[in-house]
């Protein structure tokens, strides 16, 4: 019996200790976002994506000189969205902004997230549990670091939003965490007025 538990009690324990440290590294305050019963993703589906945007080609959309994205986004920004850098949590404007309203891609104005999917992780960014439509956000594996991570990014015009990660709350249990760098912020009058501005931008 002893000479068992000697053979399996170092596993154990290694067991033990990485649940810890995995407990740990989660946030431990996510709320799931306010329910309402508007769907604002509901009409990114039934609209489909608008006649100006083709992502069946391979190439972005949404194309502009180095000199044009210079000129359109600040330094930070451009840093963020066309160099796939970050900005310091909890010193940006959209962390901890609860007003209703809509988050667009900073680089081409395409509606990526609702505020009705918006929650507080913890972590110092913005948080979402699911973009408007899977279609117009794209993903790339990320080894940067020495970790592997899910890396996201404008569909439509190239633009890097930050990554998503398999600890959110209901009903996705995915965590997108978004740099405010990458977003431009439209205030809404209610979760109605978010999807009419997503729906008039899918029928431009």
């Amino acid at each position: 019996m002893n000479l068992k538990f000697r053979s399996v009690g170092p596993v154990v324990l290694l067991l033990l200790l990485a649940g810890a440290l995995f407990s740990f590294a989660m946030p431990d305050n996510n709320t799931p976002p306010a329910t309402t019963d508007v769907n604002v993703n509901e009409c990114a589906s039934a609209c489909g994506l608008p006649s100006h945007v083709d992502l069946t080609s391979g190439e972005y959309p949404v194309q502009r000189t180095e000199a044009e994205w210079r000129e359109r986004l600040t330094d930070l920004q451009y840093h963020v969205a066309r160099e796939q850098g970050t900005e310091r949590p909890f010193q940006n404007p959209y962390n901890s902004n609860k007003q209703t309203g809509l988050y667009r891609c900073i680089g081409c104005d395409t509606p990526l997230f609702s505020s009705t999917d918006k929650f507080d992780s913890g972590t110092g960014w913005p948080s979402f549990v699911r973009p408007i439509d899977e279609r117009t956000l794209g993903e790339t594996r990320d080894m940067s670091y020495g970790m592997v991570r899910v890396e996201v990014h404008c569909n439509v015009c190239g633009s890097h939003q930050g990554h998503v990660f398999p600890d959110g709350p209901k009903p996705t249990g995915l965590r997108y965490c978004i740099n405010s760098a990458s977003l431009s912020f439209e205030a809404a009058e209610s979760p109605e007025a978010v999807k009419a501005l997503v729906e008039a931008w899918y029928h431009e």
